[in-house]
């Protein structure tokens, strides 16, 4: 039986960022260097199969620094955590080694000197997400307001409106973020924003790839874990864009097939902190039912590279 011709177009850049790479890294050094078990606090990366594959290698994965024993070394993950936490480790004289992508490290740093020049922070960002509860962590209660949509500007209630900065989550949408920014601006015209955007290079570069492959096809598979932020973001943007049918899989094997009946594009990306792998499953699962052609769609090139922490280099 003839099988029904498809294309295939894969955008670029997708899948690993640095940080993500960073971050993995480091638990693997760490087991390299302390043997099994090492402890992480919160999932290393928002993937279940970067999880699954450390867990195997001796990693395991908690919630609270509470529920880590003081003789094994924790590992902090690349979403950041509350100043509270290396401080709790720090007096349980734990062996601690911070993965926080230096990217939201920078975030952090932009909070923590618009606060000595006595600036109330506005974060845009998602409510209980581990990066903004850890951003809005490095700093007194109430010192940072967290708004997630426009209309959320309209409520604040701000100690003193010409003494704003505002920050943002790293894995937010360029658009809305943008539509915020501006009604943050329009509400308190003296707020001060990053002297660089906080949305990090790689969830803007993948967005913009899914932008540049949506006018192409008839569906949009974005492959990534139901928590991550900047995955459901690429969704959001395919949408945006004008995809009508744009999903998030995490494997080839929740592919609604159905739903995908005579279609003849398909664009298929990665969130940041998906592994090439399981681009290359899903890739595959198409191949074996369709007479397939596969097209890159580049949109920029990434060649940045974290070092890891200094405790782990000679490892």
């Amino acid at each position: 039986m003839k099988r029904a011709p498809l294309t295939l177009y894969l955008a670029a850049p997708r899948g690993f960022c640095a940080g993500v790479d960073r971050a993995i890294k480091i638990v693997e050094l760490a087991l390299q260097k302390w043997g099994a078990p090492v402890y992480v606090r919160h999932e290393i990366v928002h993937n279940k199969f970067v999880v699954d594959d450390l867990r195997a290698k001796g990693a395991v994965f908690v919630e609270e620094l509470e529920d880590c024993p003081d003789d094994r070394p924790v590992i902090f993950s690349a979403h950041g955590v509350p100043k509270s936490v290396p401080a709790a480790a720090e007096a349980r004289a734990m062996i601690a080694v911070d993965a926080t992508c230096p990217l939201v490290t920078k975030v952090h740093n932009e909070a923590a000197r618009h606060s000595a020049d006595g600036l109330q922070m506005v974060m845009i960002g998602h409510e209980g997400h581990p990066e903004t509860v850890g951003t809005m962590g490095q700093l007194p209660e109430g010192e940072v307001l967290l708004v997630e949509t426009e209309a959320d500007v309209a409520g604040l209630r701000v100690r003193d409106a010409g003494k704003l900065a505002f920050i943002t989550q790293t894995t937010l949408s360029v658009d809305d973020t943008a539509g915020i920014v501006a009604a943050l601006q329009a509400r308190f015209p003296a707020i001060v924003g990053p002297h660089k955007e906080d949305i990090c290079y790689a969830t803007t570069n993948r967005q913009a790839a899914v932008k540049a492959i949506a006018p192409k096809i008839d569906a949009l598979l974005v492959i990534g874990a139901p928590n991550s932020s900047n995955s459901k973001r690429l969704v959001e943007v395919g949408r945006a864009a004008g995809c009508a049918y744009a999903q998030l899989v995490q494997r080839a094997v929740d592919i609604d097939w159905r739903a995908l009946e005579g279609i003849r594009a398909v664009g298929i990306t990665a969130g940041a902190s998906a592994p090439e792998v399981l681009v290359n499953e899903v890739i595959d699962a198409f191949a074996a039912r369709y007479e397939t052609v596969v097209e890159l769609v580049e949109t920029a090139q990434e060649n940045v590279e974290f070092k890891v922490p200094k405790v782990l280099r000679e490892v």
